[in-house]
């Protein structure tokens, strides 16, 4: 990727946020220059940005950036924190880089003020850092559940435009392809607003991986067709019993897996299980605008003034889920007791938990 979904500078007239702007992907690469937090918060909302990972890392620099510029950086902070209810690392980046901020200011340092903006930037320097480590342990975990010639069934996007690392479930799928191990990804089109057809084949493509955009109503065929072997996707939101927010259509995917005897993986950071959630009832779903679905890249389609329901995530019983790969290593099976040991980074001394460990180590996923 020519251009990094997110990066920070600091040019004579003051910092700022770049962003790559992703709703303006494959055809154009154009860079989005946030200078304030009002500005980053529109880009989030209208998902210039987007996907929980880099959510995470964004919030944090949008403290960093209202710390700079001296505005009231608590404001700032909610109103980050409140742009998307449904993913989880937003909030949590927020926080972090909130709570740096506030125990810098608390010192007695006449330049406190200075210092707390530059521990909030070195947070959200440190959580981007995290991230991308993150994103290389859980490629290597994920690996070890690919087989070989594996045809992989993909939801939304995953890559290196969620996270500041290669991405989570699409780090999973660009190490299996590097090792020999991927013979086709199948890239659902993710309606309404497209982010696999768009954003997932423009990784897939610049990473030469072999694949294919199907519509999301097709991947029933595909799998009573025996044409997939994984069904791997990504996460918004998981909850303390490991239910999964995932973008809308993942659902459908876990029921089509079950039935088929698919596997059905979940690759994401443990940042993103929100442990004050019990379960995918408590998860706040965000429904967005109508215009998302009666329109087609802003034509009108649905006769004037339909109505739409549009939520933008739909919820995953852990009871659906094969694995949950993350950069503590793999849950198998998905419920409160495994993923409590993903918290405590204990997955190895679990008797529930399939913990992939070793290098090399392989634990192919069975049909």
């Amino acid at each position: 990727m020519r251009i990094p979904p997110l990066r920070w500078i600091d040019p004579p007239e003051g910092p700022a946020i770049e962003l790559l702007d992703q709703t303006r992907l494959p055809a154009t690469e154009i860079v989005l220059t946030c200078r304030d937090v009002d500005s980053l918060v529109a880009a989030i909302c209208r998902l210039a940005v987007r996907g929980a990972p880099m959510l995470g890392v964004a919030g944090a620099f949008g403290v960093a950036l209202a710390a700079h510029r001296g505005e009231d950086v608590a404001a700032a902070a909610a109103a980050l924190a409140g742009a998307r209810p449904t993913a989880v690392n937003l909030g949590w980046g927020v926080r972090r880089a909130l709570d740096a901020y506030r125990a810098a200011l608390a010192g007695s340092d006449p330049d406190s003020e200075r210092l707390a903006a530059g521990a909030a930037l070195g947070e959200a320097k440190v959580i981007a850092a995290d991230d991308a480590a993150a994103s290389a342990a859980m490629a290597e975990y994920g690996l070890a559940l690919v087989p070989p010639g594996a045809r992989i069934l993909t939801h939304c996007n995953t890559g290196a435009l969620v996270s500041a690392g290669t991405g989570t479930a699409f780090a999973v799928i660009l190490a299996a392809h590097r090792a020999g191990r991927l013979a086709r990804l199948w890239v659902d089109e993710t309606r309404p607003l497209l982010q696999g057809a768009r954003l997932t084949s423009y990784e897939a493509r610049q990473a030469g991986l072999p694949y294919a955009v199907l519509p999301d109503a097709a991947a029933a065929a595909l799998m009573a067709a025996g044409d997939v072997d994984m069904v791997l996707l990504g996460a918004d939101r998981i909850a303390a019993d490991g239910s999964v927010a995932n973008k809308v259509g993942t659902y459908s995917l876990a029921v089509l897996a079950r039935h088929h005897a698919v596997p059905f993986v979940v690759a994401a950071p443990v940042s993103t299980i929100d442990f004050a959630a019990p379960d995918g009832a408590a998860i706040t779903i965000e429904h967005r605008a109508a215009e998302e679905v009666t329109s087609f890249a802003g034509t009108p389609v649905a006769a004037a003034g339909s109505p739409a329901y549009n939520p933008a995530f739909d919820i995953t019983p852990p009871a659906l889920l094969t694995a949950l790969v993350t950069e503590r290593g793999v849950a198998r099976p998905v419920n409160a007791g495994t993923l409590r040991d993903l918290e405590t980074d204990n997955v190895a001394g679990s008797d529930q938990n399939t913990a992939v460990r070793a290098a090399g180590e392989v634990v192919y996923m069975e049909r």
